[in-house]
């Protein structure tokens, strides 16, 4: 499943690469699968740096077949078929790696980098992280499902690994943690700042957030740094985890598996999410939601129950006209109470 030695690394084309590259790129799209350049001719086409590194790291032994990274290989050749303009790009973000991994690596590094941060700096940090993190090479995988199977615009495993900034923030903040606690922690809060600036998307490297994760646009989001997310959740724009103050210590929400976060919502405090619960959108949630029930308005309060065992994957966010009669109603009678003291339970890590 994973290729990750170093010495397989690709960078950006240089101009004279380039030119060649793109003029045989039509009939290598078209060849037979195992006909795709393999590391030898790939390192003549793309320029290889090994940042200081004194001894490759062993490619592992494969763990087995891979159906994501050959649908995500499939989709760019044919994508490269119908926009030939968009050939070069996909053979050097896709088409010219051997694994997920590597094209992810490729891909993510260049969309940080800087003139002080460099894209080949950058692929050789996260290849080195994916290849010591089995548990992220999976993780990588399940998000990319739940982008294909719950955002109706990701129209295929390329487009989520090419395009979709929400996917992006969240590999690399699992690099990031990763780093964290290595003790690494100047370069994770560098990686932090950087996609904060390129994504709009701001989680704290030492954030504990699971697998299966749709983070749909993205943008907005912010997860502090005692925070924790459970599996198969599902967060919207917007989502705030935060503090209530400058209290130190657990200062963040925890959240279970399954639920639903809808846009712009704001939760604060060391408050639990249950499982397969439901946050309405623009909901300020300062107190526990119960398992499986939806919280809406400003305060949240629990308005009903919800059937969907994960609502995350559910994608619902209508919640029938009831819901939005309450929430009215709500709004015209009551006046938020914000000196309302909030439930802080303990949540084990």
């Amino acid at each position: 499943m994973a290729c990750l030695s170093r010495h397989n690394h690709t960078a950006w084309l240089s101009s004279s690469d380039h030119q060649h590259q793109h003029q045989h790129q039509h009939h290598r799209l078209h060849d037979h699968e195992d006909a795709l350049p393999r590391p030898s001719s790939a390192h003549r086409i793309f320029p290889v740096y090994a940042m200081g590194i004194t001894h490759p790291i062993p490619e592992p032994e494969l763990d087995g077949p891979d159906p994501i990274w050959d649908a995500v290989r499939h989709e760019a050749k044919l994508e490269a078929e119908k926009e030939p303009i968009l050939s070069s790009f996909l053979y050097a973000s896709i088409l010219a790696h051997d694994c997920f991994e590597q094209a992810l690596a490729f891909v993510v590094a260049n969309r940080l980098q800087n003139p002080t941060l460099l894209a080949t700096q950058l692929m050789d940090i996260f290849s080195n992280v994916f290849f010591h993190h089995k548990s992220i090479r999976r993780s990588i995988r399940l998000d990319v499902q739940a982008f294909k199977d719950r955002d109706p615009a990701c129209l295929s495993y390329c487009s989520a690994i090419l395009y979709m900034k929400g996917y992006h923030a969240l590999q690399v903040h699992r690099i990031a943690h990763a780093l964290w606690h290595q003790g690494r922690k100047v370069l994770a809060l560098a990686l932090q700042s950087r996609v904060s600036e390129v994504f709009g998307v701001d989680i704290h490297p030492a954030a504990k957030i699971g697998e299966g994760i749709l983070l749909d646009h993205g943008t907005g989001v912010v997860i502090g740094e005692t925070a924790i997310v459970g599996n198969r959740v599902s967060l919207m724009h917007g989502v705030t985890l935060g503090g209530t103050g400058k209290e130190i210590g657990d200062r963040h929400p925890k959240v279970g598996e399954g639920a639903l976060i809808g846009a712009s919502a704001t939760i604060l405090g060391n408050i639990k999410i249950g499982e397969g619960a439901m946050i309405a959108a623009g909901s300020l949630v300062l107190k526990d939601v119960p398992p499986h029930s939806i919280a809406a308005g400003i305060p949240a309060k629990v308005i009903s129950g919800l059937q969907e065992r994960d609502p995350s994957l559910t994608m619902k966010h209508d919640a029938t006209k009831e819901f939005f009669t309450h929430v009215a109603t709500n709004f015209r009678d009551e006046k938020p109470n914000g000196s309302d003291n909030t439930d802080r339970n303990d949540v084990n890590n």
